[in-house]
């Protein structure tokens, strides 16, 4: 059964923590998310397959679960990707 109570009814929900947090992040974004280091391009295609396959190659998968985080295609065949591996293989 779907309630007709107006919204306003309903309290909101305390913010302070989410807005204290997303401050802190957005006054050190030099700051190391996680255990992985993390670096992102902007560049052509084919300049972007080769800067990939020189992490895969320089940090190999199999030590350093070297990855490709996330990508987007940009206008102008333009690819804005962000890699990510461990800081040291084990």
């Amino acid at each position: 059964m779907v309630s007709k109570a107006p919204r306003s009814q309903y309290p909101k929900p305390p913010l302070d923590g989410l807005r204290k947090r997303l401050k802190e992040s957005r006054e050190a974004p030099n700051q190391q998310r996680g255990a992985f280091v993390r670096e992102s391009f902007k560049l052509p295609r084919l300049a972007a397959r080769e800067k990939a396959r020189e992490w895969f190659e320089q940090y190999p998968k199999a030590a350093y679960w070297t990855e490709i985080e996330s990508w987007y295609e940009r206008p102008g065949d333009i690819i804005e990707f962000t890699m990510r591996r461990l800081p040291n293989a084990d």
